[in-house]
């Protein structure tokens, strides 16, 4: 582990998206040829999917993470298949670059649009806005396969009313593909494992260009 870096032993979350994956070896399941994670942490979830021999990609904003994530690879041999980037979401890959399963155990609690994060960590858990996550409902199933599916870790901690607000502004619908609850502190919260599916008439929405003017955009 690297400084600035979110550890897995202080939250459950890890271990719950290896879980929800069917990552864990009490819950072994097929792995998809082609795999991208977005925010990869210290790397555990991406190198789990290449020691199952999927070919892997793992981007996360901060540089510390993805070293972190270089180190624990070459740590468990499978650099041949993990590839490690540096990126603001999908801002590095190629407009081409097509994946059968994108993965994102997301910042899910929501802070004010104009929140100030105080440090690294934080933008590990919150989303000002929950702009990084109308982002990712946006352009995740545009770099799917014909047969990929996106997918989304969120927690009841998060808001969902909000979540699903903005997928339908985005024409995205969220479908529930597994639930777990687990005990954090003294509170049983339930995380879900989310797949992004495009709606076929999206309805109108507002652009983020033209949100403050009022204007409709049709995307």
């Amino acid at each position: 582990m690297l400084d600035e870096v979110f550890a897995p032993v202080y939250s459950p979350s890890t271990g719950i998206a290896l879980d929800l994956l069917g990552l864990t070896e009490s819950n072994p399941e097929a792995a998809p040829s082609s795999f991208l994670e977005i925010g990869c942490g210290s790397g555990v979830i991406s190198v789990q999917a290449a020691l199952s021999n999927c070919t892997t990609v793992a981007m996360d904003i901060n540089r510390n993470a993805v070293e972190n994530t270089r180190m624990n690879a070459e740590r468990h041999g499978v650099t041949d298949r993990l590839t490690v980037l540096h990126s603001d979401l999908f801002d590095a890959l190629a407009p081409e670059a097509r994946f059968d399963r994108i993965f994102w155990s997301s910042n899910y609690v929501l802070a004010p649009p104009d929140y100030s994060y105080g440090s690294v960590h934080e933008r590990a858990y919150m989303d000002a806005g929950y702009r990084t996550h109308r982002r990712y409902l946006e352009q995740a199933v545009n770099h799917l396969t014909g047969t990929g599916s996106a997918l989304l870790h969120f927690c009841e901690r998060g808001d969902a009313a909000e979540l699903a607000r903005i997928a339908e502004q985005c024409g995205r619908e969220l479908r529930v593909l597994r639930r777990r609850t687990v005990l954090e502190g003294s509170d049983l919260i339930e995380h879900s494992l989310l797949e992004v599916v495009p709606v076929a008439n999206p309805p109108a929405r507002v652009d983020s260009r033209e949100r403050d003017s009022g204007q409709l955009a049709r995307v």
